[in-house]
């Protein structure tokens, strides 16, 4: 798969890695734009239009999470991948809780954040071309109800407040009520890619989907957890 036309945001305050990370893409046909600190990366971030922004967490000003917080309160449905030195779960963790997509920890193989890029577009291309040719009716359980065409979603006719990720995991479930889904499906389904090692992806954003939705997000009743397999919507549970 080619990249080509792809506009790509590299914010990385080391030049090496950035420079590395600008040829490969490069080489595959995307347009790479690179800022060297969070200032320039926060407004680069916000003043265009982007397919994907690889994001570093640790810059000089303002911060990848900052910078990352700002793109999702414009409500910029941009695929946003973090670059991190962080490797402890919480750190981890709170990228994902504010928006990010995925994270991939320093030092990694630079195929591997390659495949990744190429699983965002891969993904973001079906849902284009599904939108475009398919006339898609809002798929309604109970109270619930989401739109793939608007890409919008209800409980009690109040909107969910999703991220894109959230949305495609959300609808994921709609699609098929009651069936009960292995991290690893979900990984290679939602995401575009399957990996051992990264079922916390999932977990994270289970988590924050039930924050928005449940009731007592420790005692869910709407996706719940079915040990020792995965996670299903119970439609039995939803309100009528």
């Amino acid at each position: 798969m080619t990249m080509e036309n792809k506009k790509i945001l590299i914010v990385e305050d080391q030049k090496d890695l950035a420079d590395l990370l600008s040829l490969h893409l490069t080489d595959m046909g995307a347009q790479v734009t690179w800022a060297a600190d969070g200032h320039e990366g926060l407004r680069l971030a916000c003043a265009r239009d982007w397919n994907a922004i690889l994001l570093d967490i640790q810059l000089p000003g303002p911060s990848g999470l900052e910078i990352c917080r700002k793109v999702r309160q414009n409500h910029d449905c941009v695929p946003i991948l973090l670059l991190t030195s962080r490797s402890t779960e919480p750190d981890r963790v709170l990228g994902l809780d504010i928006g990010a997509d995925d994270y991939i920890t320093k030092p990694f193989s630079v195929m591997e954040l390659i495949a990744r890029v190429k699983a965002v577009f891969r993904r973001v291309d079906a849902l284009t071309k599904l939108s475009v040719t398919t006339e898609k009716q809002p798929i309604n359980l109970g109270r619930l109800s989401i739109n793939e065409q608007t890409r919008s979603a209800k409980l009690y006719d109040e909107s969910l407040d999703l991220t894109a990720k959230e949305f495609n995991l959300l609808l994921h479930f709609c699609r098929q009520p009651g069936r009960v889904f292995q991290r690893s499906e979900l990984l290679d389904s939602v995401w575009g890619y399957g990996h051992d090692g990264y079922e916390h992806t999932v977990n994270s954003h289970i988590n924050r989907l039930r924050s928005k939705m449940e009731k007592d997000p420790k005692n869910p009743t709407y996706i719940v957890t079915v040990w020792g397999v995965g996670y299903k919507l119970d439609p039995v549970n939803f309100p009528n």
